[in-house]
């Protein structure tokens, strides 16, 4: 089956440019609540995905000793410079589930974007199982219902 029945498109989606600087998305990042989300460019192609750990590791790395960690020592960077690009590939739209199931065993969501690599939204581990245990509840239901139109033809052949 297609997935765009199951994106949630960007206007509904949490995201970051990858030009903002790490306070800048480490704020958004915080007042979405969520632990991750998707980094996209001035022209909204994907980037990747950037999480809390990315920037508490960023900033440790860019600190030293620990007690001293401020933000003002890494505010000149940007997600950019912290993304680490490849880590969560996106799908296109023309993906169907079955190949959607891999990716959402080892993230939140599964980033999907256009031909021209342009972000156009995501589809979350919730849909995707909602999606395949709908199908497996699918075919129970019809083994059931198969089985018990055999039952009343053999009823009717007595």
């Amino acid at each position: 089956m297609n997935i765009a029945a199951f994106i949630t498109p960007k206007a509904e989606v949490t995201y970051l440019h990858d030009h903002m600087t790490i306070r800048q998305g480490l704020e958004k990042l915080r007042r979405s609540g969520f632990s991750a989300v998707p980094v996209i460019d001035r022209e909204d192609r994907y980037v990747g995905v950037v999480s809390a750990s990315d920037f508490l590791w960023n900033i440790l790395d860019h600190n030293e000793p620990l007690e001293h960690v401020t933000m003002k020592q890494v505010e000149h960077m940007t997600l950019r410079d912290i993304i680490q690009g490849g880590k969560v590939r996106p799908v296109c739209i023309d993906t169907n589930m079955e190949q959607l199931l891999g990716q959402a065993q080892m993230q939140n969501f599964v980033p999907v974007v256009d031909d021209r690599n342009v972000f156009i939204g995501i589809i979350t581990r919730r849909e995707i199982i909602r999606y395949f245990v709908k199908k497996q509840l699918d075919i129970v239901n019809n083994k059931q219902l198969m089985q018990s139109l055999e039952l009343e033809i053999t009823r009717d052949h007595r």
